[in-house]
């Protein structure tokens, strides 16, 4: 499990784009988004750093938790 803090995460739409994000490399990924502590996590089967590149184009840069 890959689990990241987002601190610009701080909506329903924002937990939308990293997630929409982070389906388009892993379909079949899960992600559980906490606002409260502005972190994600996620079960994937794709590379962490292809994760945080794909947050970070969305405008979400990520730091390991």
């Amino acid at each position: 499990m890959l689990e990241l803090s987002i601190p610009d995460m701080s909506c329903g739409h924002c937990v939308a784009t990293v997630t929409k994000a982070v389906k388009a490399l892993d379909a079949d990924a899960t992600v559980t988004a906490d606002l409260a502590s502005r972190s994600v996590s996620i079960e994937t089967r794709a590379e962490p750093k292809a994760i945080a590149e794909a947050l970070a184009e969305e405008g979400y840069p990520a730091s390991p938790k």
